[in-house]
């Protein structure tokens, strides 16, 4: 397939997933009204014209840098065309089926609810929550589930593409390890969940050692599932609190950490970037991938109030605030960059050699 040919195929799988995960917000709304139309709908802030225009030319942005990155080798150009959406008429029937059980668990301000058979003993408080309102949290098989294809909905089919602007600042800073065998490089996913930048990074890094470690055995059973299915090494995955990793000093030449510190209470977001720090060697690189803050984009502050609204995000509006600069520096990072893509933010700090 010509490049040509191959970037206009992307570019309409890419617009084709935007065009659905509209249809899903505005046809599931609709249906969930005319099952119980009594139910009182959330105070919202409306978004302007401009804003909608802007989050618009950001979303068709992150399409176009997210096909540059593949056409120059940072990831080869099939990652674009990952089969997540190949399970939809597996899962996406269970995700229209859950849905009236999450409205009135979000209406009703049921945010700490499991089946009685999951085992919520053991986890930290903070993690026993129905985040997004979803069923059970992130405590069971189902949850694992329809996780990723509804945050591909919720995010417009944009959330693989955001998870990948992790790759090339991953790839760079590993440079610094040059006379490092790609076979002997140590990565760590932290909360690595299903196990989806996992495998990105192993399209990335073929040779690698890859590592992930996650609260949730639900989700690390489904990471193995998914990951089994790639060729080469399989990542080593272990259930594990990020507060406290368990792996020695200095063993890991990158770490990286996605879509994770918005769902962290304050003091915790600061223990896990020091557990980061810690284990990743001197002259490591750590690429962390997030929401996007208020101060990147004012103009957008009305919607992520609204996201904390609509989902249950308890930590979210002390997050879009936090400086995360000056906690990567406390925890001793030096060259600390930040970038921008639609609504996620990310940052590339380095462990002094």
């Amino acid at each position: 397939m010509s490049d040509i040919l191959t970037k206009l195929t992307y570019q309409t799988f890419a617009q084709g997933k935007k065009y659905f995960s509209l249809a899903h917000r505005t046809l599931s709304s609709r249906l969930l009204n005319l099952i119980n139309p009594t139910v009182t709908q959330l105070q919202t802030q409306s978004l302007t014209p401009e804003v909608i225009q802007q989050l618009q030319q950001k979303l068709d942005q992150i399409i176009e840098i997210d096909w540059q990155d593949a056409e120059k080798g940072i990831y080869p150009e099939s990652l674009l065309f990952d089969d997540l959406w190949l399970d939809f008429w597996r899962y996406y029937p269970l995700i229209l089926q859950d849905l009236p059980t999450v409205r009135e668990r979000r209406f009703q301000k049921r945010y700490q609810e499991f089946a009685p058979e999951i085992e919520t003993e053991g986890y930290p408080q903070y993690y026993r929550q129905n985040f997004h309102y979803q069923t059970d949290g992130y405590l069971s098989d189902l949850s694992a589930n329809l996780y990723d294809l509804q945050v591909e909905l919720l995010f417009s089919g944009t959330a693989d593409a955001m998870r990948r602007r992790i790759l090339a600042p991953l790839k760079e800073g590993l440079k610094a390890f040059g006379a490092v065998s790609p076979r002997q490089i140590r990565v760590l996913d932290v909360a690595c969940g299903t196990g989806r930048t996992l495998k990105m990074i192993r399209a990335s890094l073929p040779s690698a050692s890859l590592f992930g470690v996650d609260l949730s055995p639900a989700y690390l059973r489904k990471a193995n599932q998914l990951l089994a299915k790639n060729p080469g090494e399989l990542p080593q995955l272990i259930q594990a609190n990020s507060e406290e990793l368990p792996y020695v000093n200095n063993y890991f030449h990158g770490v990286s950490c996605v879509f994770s510190f918005h769902e962290l209470p304050s003091t915790v977001r600061q223990r896990v970037i020091e557990e980061c720090f810690r284990v990743t060697q001197p002259g490591g690189v750590l690429v962390i991938c997030d929401s996007i803050q208020a101060i990147d984009y004012p103009e957008l502050t009305p919607m992520m109030e609204n996201f904390s609204i609509m989902f249950h995000e308890p930590y979210y509006k002390h997050y879009i605030n936090d400086n995360f600069v000056e906690r990567l520096e406390k925890a001793g990072f030096v060259d600390i960059a930040t970038e921008n893509h639609f609504v996620s933010k990310y940052w590339i700090a380095q462990k002094p050699q």
